[in-house]
């Protein structure tokens, strides 16, 4: 996937999650991962090595991998970035302005930079208050695209972010831009930094109070994912073969329970996890 991206809180700056923000992201997260673990996600969701049935979407003559999950990332693209709408266009004008010009590796080192001083996460926060409301437009597309096709903390996720990571996607719709698999894209022999980016966005937004309780739900997941993708190495071009089952279970039984705090230390890694 060709990442688009290359109110304050009170009293404090990066609350914990409340009860009920809990049962929904932390803890949902963490019940995620106990769905892999137990099998409740059946092995070919969690693996990439078998397709859910999807009748309500149309047969895509060559497409390999899950229905479903194909669907979101491609439509994620099309909204994020290759029919992206005016409002979305100027928001990412907006968001490019403030960080020096790049939505994307401007944004993530704006993140990297203040995320490693003792004052953060105020200094993030602060510093990404004046675009709370491109940001918004931002969280609003992207949500939007996965509340089409999922619900909202759908445990079905756990397997779409897995498909992604593993690059086992193969959709022919994207052959026109040489980039079939849905996969986080990295250049040529580099690495995938656009779960980097995302998550810097994540936790501008969690930090404004930009529907935080998704985006506290959705990082572990794109953490996951920049996991798997950090062993498979995916092609982008050619369908990949899925990661070992327990290989991928363990991942998710390691990432799927972090919270934000947990994931902006393991993002300090770059450009793999540490121990990858």
């Amino acid at each position: 996937m060709p990442n688009p991206l290359d109110r304050p809180l009170a009293p404090s700056l990066d609350r914990p999650l409340g009860r009920r923000d809990l049962l929904r992201a932390s803890v949902g997260a963490a019940a995620l991962a106990g769905l892999v673990t137990t099998g409740v996600v059946p092995a070919r969701a969690a693996t990439g090595a078998g397709t859910e049935r999807a009748p309500d979407l149309p047969p895509v003559p060559g497409m390999l991998g899950d229905r479903r999950a194909n669907e979101v990332w491609y439509q994620l693209d099309e909204a994020a970035l290759y029919k992206a709408s005016p409002e979305l266009l100027a928001a990412y004008r907006a968001i490019g302005a403030h960080v020096g010009g790049s939505i994307e590796s401007g944004f993530r080192t704006v993140w990297q930079e203040m995320s490693r001083s003792p004052a953060y996460p105020g200094n993030f926060q602060a510093f990404m208050a004046p675009i709370e409301g491109p940001l918004r437009v931002v969280s609003g597309v992207q949500l939007e695209v996965f509340d089409s096709l999922y619900r909202p903390y759908d445990p079905r996720l756990v397997a779409a972010f897995a498909y992604f990571g593993q690059g086992v996607l193969y959709d022919p719709r994207r052959e026109d831009v040489r980039s079939p698999v849905h996969t986080m894209d990295s250049p040529p022999g580099g690495a995938p930094v656009g779960y980097h980016t995302w998550h810097a966005y994540m936790r501008a937004m969690m930090l404004l109070g930009v529907d935080r309780p998704r985006w506290a739900a959705f990082a572990p997941l794109n953490a996951y994912a920049w996991a798997l993708q950090s062993v498979a190495k995916p092609s982008t071009q050619t369908p990949n073969p899925p990661l070992p089952r327990e290989t991928v279970v363990r991942f998710a039984a390691a990432w799927l329970p972090r919270g934000p705090r947990r994931l902006d230390a393991d993002f300090q890694s770059f450009p793999y996890p540490r121990g990858i």
